[in-house]
């Protein structure tokens, strides 16, 4: 009798370990892959695709679920993760501060506490694998019970190394690490779904974090060239002028044409990745190429851990979420970078699957935001978060992604490198330095047609776009006399978004 139990026992625990512990997980798992300084319009399965885009791992997932049209995660790499770290806009979130050399940049976990460590309590094992952009503090046993991460603020001599030569913290553990990044994390998280480095009797959150496409954006080998005969569009505003729109696009104008006619790269206001240096000019034809071919090694990835979460048993169990931290502009309004208000700067892809419990290739109009994504993942997991989380859960877009009712607007916003009380100090004591690489501050809408900004700093005009009639943000309607009723319905349903997330400075706007 004894020897049965043991046999039966052994099948079960192989089971287990053959399925990377699916059966075991009632509560399903979590895979976030996050990709960075990523367009929608480098993304094939979105209609606003570059001509030579070819993204078909990210398009099947798309298939098997929800793809939101309108996304907006954060402005910039750090404020984004926070944002994702913490549920909250960044006006929300105290203590994160820039601290040192860049990219450096600390917080206290007291007053900043990190959601996976309250899913780790609750019976999740939580993985880190990637970039980290948010404090020296990784977290590890404390936020992650496992990690490989790329802390760019731990180690900013490295902090450039997007691709090659990273050094790499193993649960802890500092290691200089070679081969091409992007493959290398999906090396990684393959491992951890197939149930390597995690118990299988747990459900796990991995969040997979590519420093792809970032600059200096830079293709694996295997891919360079392979987009060299792409048709490339530039964009009608790429250059100057831009009448009804803001002075302050005169200080980020970051192309310009040369001596034969070609539109070339100059300083573009980015940290790392900025070619404005080169001796040979970049072409904005070459730069459109280099991208491509950069997101060709991202689009296996998601391909290779999808195929392993369907080989180990998982996929059905498991919700997938694809988006990247945000967007970047490549030449509309001058840009070539992220940070302004913009969708090309500001907006992400965003899909979301489970196959079995989501639609199947559906598509949601609904704009959404970051603090969004982690009141779902809330929702998903069934653990409530201990504190207030900014975003709304999403189940009922993602049940019913064409119909449901969906009454509330899409807030998001830009506070450069200042969080929390810091923000509202700036605003109501030295507004003039509200801004971030000449980008003043901003806080935003989108209510699914329409696109309101509103800027922190005195003396920056409105904007209103129509997103339906205007998609690349052309025409600004604020002065509008025909559009007067849906900037004053914009302008107080901003306001009462500041409310509702308690932002300090909601009773301090410049004026409009």
């Amino acid at each position: 009798m004894r020897f049965c139990f043991l046999l039966t026992l052994t099948v079960v625990v192989l089971e287990l370990l053959a399925t990377g512990g699916s059966q075991a997980a009632e509560r399903p798992n979590i895979l976030f892959i996050f990709s960075d300084d990523h367009s929608y319009k480098t993304v094939s399965c979105y209609p606003e695709a570059l001509p030579g885009a070819k993204t078909p791992s990210i398009d099947a997932l798309a298939k098997s679920g929800v793809r939101f049209t309108h996304a907006y995660m954060g402005a910039w790499c750090m404020p984004s993760r926070a944002s994702l770290l913490t549920g909250r806009h960044p006006h929300g979130i105290e203590s994160m501060r820039m601290e040192g050399k860049y990219p450096a940049s600390e917080y206290d976990p007291q007053q900043c506490p990190f959601w996976p460590a309250i899913f780790r309590s609750k019976g999740y094992h939580t993985a880190h694998i990637g970039k980290w952009h948010t404090g020296t503090d990784a977290g590890y046993g404390r936020d992650w019970d496992y990690q490989i991460v790329w802390n760019r603020p731990k180690h900013p001599d490295n902090a450039g190394n997007y691709y090659e030569d990273q050094m790499l913290g193993f649960n802890g553990e500092d290691r200089l690490t070679k081969g091409y990044s992007t493959d290398n994390y999906t090396d990684w998280a393959c491992d951890y779904i197939r149930g390597k480095n995690r118990p299988v009797d747990k459900p796990w959150y991995l969040w997979l974090c590519y420093g792809a496409v970032h600059g200096p954006t830079t293709p694996a080998k295997r891919h360079k060239g392979t987009h060299k005969g792409d048709e490339v569009k530039v964009p009608a505003d790429i250059l100057p002028p831009r009448p009804g729109k803001p002075d302050y696009l005169n200080e980020t104008q970051s192309w310009a044409k040369d001596e034969s006619g070609d539109i070339v790269a100059g300083k573009s206001g980015e940290s790392f990745g900025d070619v404005s240096n080169s001796k040979k000019k970049l072409t904005y034809e070459a730069y459109i190429h280099q991208t491509l071919e950069c997101v060709e090694a991202l689009d296996e990835g998601v391909g290779r851990v999808l195929a392993t979460l369907k080989e180990s048993g998982q996929l059905e169990n498991t919700l997938v979420v694809f988006t990247a931290d945000q967007g970047f502009a490549m030449g509309e309004h001058g840009f070539r970078t992220k940070l302004a208000p913009y969708d090309a700067n500001y907006r992400s892809p965003l899909i979301i699957s489970r196959p079995g419990t989501l639609p199947e290739g559906k598509v949601c109009a609904k704009p959404v935001n970051a603090p969004d994504l982690i009141a779902t993942f809330s929702a998903t997991a069934d653990i409530k978060i201990p504190w207030e989380v900014h975003g709304r859960d999403l189940t009922p877009l993602l049940k019913d992604p064409e119909n449901a009712a969906w009454p509330y607007p899409c807030f998001f916003e830009g506070t450069g490198d200042h969080y929390g009380s810091a923000v509202t100090k700036v605003v109501k004591e030295t507004p003039a330095e509200a801004e971030h690489h000449h980008v003043p501050w901003y806080a935003a809408l989108n209510d699914g047609r329409f696109k309101y900004i509103r800027y922190l700093k005195p003396g920056v005009p409105e904007e209103l776009y129509d997103l339906q009639s205007d998609p690349e943000e052309l025409k600004n309607l604020a002065t509008e006399a025909g559009h007067a009723a849906d900037l004053e319905r914009l302008r107080a349903a901003a306001v009462a978004e500041l409310k509702r997330t308690g932002a300090g400075y909601a009773d301090q706007l410049p004026p409009p």
